[in-house]
């Protein structure tokens, strides 16, 4: 199956299917392979040289194993038919994008504000954010779901897009394993400061291009959309995209920030433990529900660009070999 296909069978499907629960999604099978792994080879009273060797032997089988799984089950099905190939592909494609799920679970959240019913806001924004939720006030809620959005529309979005234009499902997949080793192992706190070091940087090193595309996706979609403005996410991403604790996540957070006049960052509590952090968009108004929507809106249209622009590139790269 070409690539500027895939790519657009894969978004057409996620775009009407979303992320249902029922289906037996990819990720968490990886989420529960790392878990599992995790089990057989860490043990209590392990060298932080061994923690760290663990750690990394785990990050690489999974990541490998991903791909490896990946490529064999698009090629059993291409060879058994080209239309269950194709389908298959674009199957695991979509699976690799949360554009639409998103979307869904961001606008729940200002629904509920929107409506006054602040306690369900924080009941559907603990679905999607890590921080606690319980005392938010409808400044820090509205604050999360940008935060969230605008990382999100790098790592649910464009960079499995990246890679697979790059690489076609098996690279993406690949990509969404290493994402999902950091969320459940990459922690810098006490007990994965060392097992999970290998799993962090190598999702650092994998959303290095794909969060500065989207933080220049977010300054060209705010030329779209009434409420942004694009000049002043341009200033702030280049003043502010250092800001975060992550060498990626402060590069679209700051271009949101800016597109919206809105001010992201500060502290944040996890597990009732805080967590400071800089501020970005100093100077900017407090984020309110206003701003999360059109952040939602602006993530949107930063989908759409980057799926163009990848069937785009992949067609001209498609045609430049036919040659």
């Amino acid at each position: 199956m070409n690539r500027s296909a895939l790519l657009s069978a894969a978004y057409l499907l996620d775009q009407i299917a979303g992320d249902p629960e029922w289906f037996p999604h990819p990720v968490r099978l990886i989420g529960l392979t790392v878990a599992q792994g995790e089990a057989v080879i860490r043990h209590p009273d392990q060298s932080d040289a061994v923690e760290l060797a663990c750690g990394a032997a785990l990050t690489v089988a999974i990541v490998t194993a991903t791909y490896y799984a990946t490529t064999v089950a698009i090629r059993l099905a291409h060879r058994h038919s080209k239309v269950l190939g194709s389908f298959t592909e674009t199957l695991l494609g979509w699976t690799c994008l949360a554009a639409r799920n998103l979307q869904q679970e961001t606008t729940a959240v200002t629904e509920a504000l929107a409506s006054g019913d602040i306690l369900q806001a924080r009941q559907r924004l603990a679905r999607i954010v890590g921080r606690d939720t319980h005392h938010l006030d409808v400044h820090e809620i509205s604050r999360a779901v940008i935060e969230t959005a605008a990382e999100s529309a790098s790592d649910g979005i464009l960079a499995p897009l990246f890679y697979m234009m790059m690489g076609g499902v098996p690279l993406a997949m690949a990509y969404k394993a290493v994402n999902t080793l950091d969320s459940v192992i990459g922690h810098a706190d006490a007990r994965y400061f060392y097992f999970g070091k290998a799993a962090a940087r190598l999702d650092d090193a994998a959303n290095y291009i794909p969060a500065r595309l989207t933080a220049l996706g977010i300054v060209a979609a705010s030329c779209f959309i009434s409420d942004a403005d694009p000049q002043q996410a341009w200033k702030t991403w280049m003043r502010d995209g250092a800001k975060h604790k992550s060498p990626n996540a402060g590069q679209p957070e700051s271009a949101m920030a800016g597109a919206l006049g809105a001010r992201l960052g500060g502290n944040n509590t996890y597990a009732g433990e805080l967590v400071p952090a800089q501020l970005i968009g100093q100077g900017f108004a407090p984020p309110t529900c206003k701003h999360a929507r059109a952040a939602i809106r602006v993530v949107s249209v930063v989908a759409l660009l980057g799926i163009c622009f990848g069937v785009l590139l992949t067609a001209l790269g498609q045609i430049r070999r036919s040659k």
